[in-house]
């Protein structure tokens, strides 16, 4: 449950916290507008060459008469997959179902389950195990329904990752100042990092982040390797945006600011990985990011770990 923004005095008192919670629904629009049309400028070339492309093979398929079978197993699958992990991959179903047998097996093995100690991390095992299993599934079945398609051309393949190492930096010299300015805000602070224990030991930190790298891996995989190698000959550049719709929703719950930039880094990543074909560069801006929100939410409230291994 969240509470609603305080109102501001009749005479404009308040402060600039309040004033900015009151305007905070409109802040992401002018900055959409400047990084959307920024993006527009950069990848404009490779959009128009994935939109070539799309042509070329509609029309190919119309000379010969066949139906393009891709954007349904696509589209389906994906759908399928992202409604299993909402009601299979969270808490709800891990304490309904995993916890029981975790239960049993911490009577018998207590020195080597701990349910106690760690609990939570274990819910967030099976979460992260339900997210990289999801998002890993797709690519055997697509080769099964369409088995001349090469998975490496799914973004997978690591050729000329040295080559555009720059647009890596040239995305975290553009995201890390805003990191910097969110990571202020309360909510941000509330809600990272997921795992509430990161801070009681190194231990708890690096396991967490291992799961969470992990997981950001299998999500690359997913959105800027199955969704738009699959995707990419049917719609062209469109592959990109339509694939930004289900990415900023997974982000919903998350705090405003952030799901409103998921936006932005759903079309940026997703170009980034048709520019390079590879999924890899957005996959280091991605849990490079992660990484300091992590550290930062903790810093901000003193509150990194001090011990490696937790005690109690």
């Amino acid at each position: 449950m969240t509470l609603d923004p305080p109102a501001l005095a009749p005479d404009g008192g308040g402060g600039f916290g309040a004033l900015f919670e009151n305007i905070k629904p409109l802040v992401p629009i002018p900055v959409l507008l400047v990084a959307l049309t920024g993006l527009w400028w950069f990848f404009r070339g490779t959009w128009k060459e994935l939109d070539d492309d799309a042509a070329t093979w509609r029309a190919q398929l119309k000379a010969v008469g066949k139906s393009d079978l891709r954007p349904f197993v696509a589209l389906a699958l994906c759908a399928v997959i992202l409604t299993l992990q909402e009601y299979y991959g969270g808490r709800t179903f891990f304490e309904a179902s995993i916890r029981p047998w975790l239960s049993r097996m911490d009577v018998a093995h207590p020195k080597a389950i701990k349910l106690i100690q760690f609990d939570e991390l274990y819910g967030f095992g099976w979460w992260a195990f339900a997210r990289i299993a999801g998002y890993v599934i797709p690519f055997p079945i697509w080769k099964l329904c369409f088995p001349e398609d090469s998975l490496l051309d799914m973004g997978l393949r690591a050729r000329g990752f040295l080559k555009h190492a720059w647009i890596y930096g040239l995305f975290l010299a553009l995201v890390l100042p805003l990191l910097l300015l969110v990571s202020r805000q309360p909510d941000f602070g509330a809600y990272y990092p997921f795992y509430k224990a990161s801070s009681r030991s190194w231990y708890d930190f690096l396991c967490w982040e291992a799961m969470y790298f992990g997981q950001f891996f299998g999500l690359e995989m997913f959105f800027r390797g199955f969704w738009l190698g699959a995707l990419r000959r049917s719609f062209g550049s469109g592959a990109i945006f339509a694939m930004a719709v289900p990415y900023c929703m997974i982000h919903y719950g998350k705090p405003f600011l952030e799901a409103n930039g998921a936006i932005i880094a759903g079309i940026a990543l997703g170009s980034l990985a048709m520019r390079t074909k590879s999924i890899y560069q957005g996959f280091l801006v991605h849990i490079t990011v992660a990484a300091l929100m992590d550290w930062l939410s903790l810093w901000h409230r003193h509150a990194l770990p001090t011990v490696f291994w937790p005690t109690g």
